[in-house]
């Protein structure tokens, strides 16, 4: 969860996160270990017991429970609601009177956000801008922008990929979409240092082209799908 200047946001991960990978956050981890190596669970018996007794519902696990807690911290109306505190202190939850259908929701969401590169594509239509003339060629320019208005994003000076739905610029992590964090990162950059620009700047998108154009057709369809079930909950 994000817990600095930025909008409050949450992110699933199944891998050990970098606490700046989006500003200031902590993390709320299913698991701990101890110094031997070996797993604890990191939802306390006492956590358990009270979503048991609450429910009146011994099969709750504590993977329910996890699931609950990731939907309940994208619920808008708690966002609203808790706007102030989520600013400067840990999330408190509630209880949200159909469990089962907050973890469910809990459990789409993870399920879509640590596995986003394995989502089907969304089908985005492929523009590719060659000359007329077949004996001229363009040189590739690195640009990466979203034209929302347009439902667009340019790839370079000769590729833009069309059809992106209004929606899916509507699931942020702070400030930006998901979609344009994907652009942020594969940008090309001019190091300021020479010597790290003459030797080690060797990034080009060009070479990663192919793998950035799949990735936002699938970040694509985890937005759209992530804004659906966030939608649901407001209709709830």
């Amino acid at each position: 969860i994000n817990v600095g200047n930025k909008p409050f946001n949450v992110l699933a991960a199944n891998i050990i996160p970098d606490y700046h990978f989006n500003g200031d956050a902590q993390c709320l981890p299913l698991y701990r270990y101890d110094k031997s190596g070996k797993r604890r669970d990191n939802i306390t018996p006492w956590a358990l017991k009270q979503f048991r007794e609450h429910y009146k519902d011994k099969s709750i696990s504590r993977k329910d429970i996890f699931y609950y807690v990731y939907a309940v911290l994208h619920d808008p109306s708690y966002r609203s609601k808790y706007e102030i505190n989520l600013k400067k202190e840990l999330p408190r939850i509630p209880y949200y009177k159909d469990f089962k259908k907050w973890s469910s929701w809990g459990e789409k969401l993870i399920n879509l956000h640590i596995n986003y590169e394995s989502v089907s594509r969304y089908p985005l239509k492929r523009i590719e801008k060659r000359p007329s003339d077949s004996k001229l060629t363009i040189a590739v320019k690195a640009i990466l922008k979203a034209n929302k208005a347009d439902h667009e994003v340019e790839i370079d000076n000769i590729t833009v990929l069309k059809g992106i739905p209004s929606s899916a610029w509507d699931y942020k992590l702070g400030n930006r979409s998901a979609i344009e964090w994907i652009l942020e990162y594969y940008k090309e950059r001019i190091p300021h240092d020479p010597t790290i620009r003459e030797r080690f700047n060797k990034y080009r998108l060009v070479d990663h082209k192919e793998h950035v154009i799949d990735l936002i057709q699938r970040i694509c369809r985890v937005s759209m799908e992530t804004v659906n079930i966030i939608k649901s909950m407001n209709d709830d």
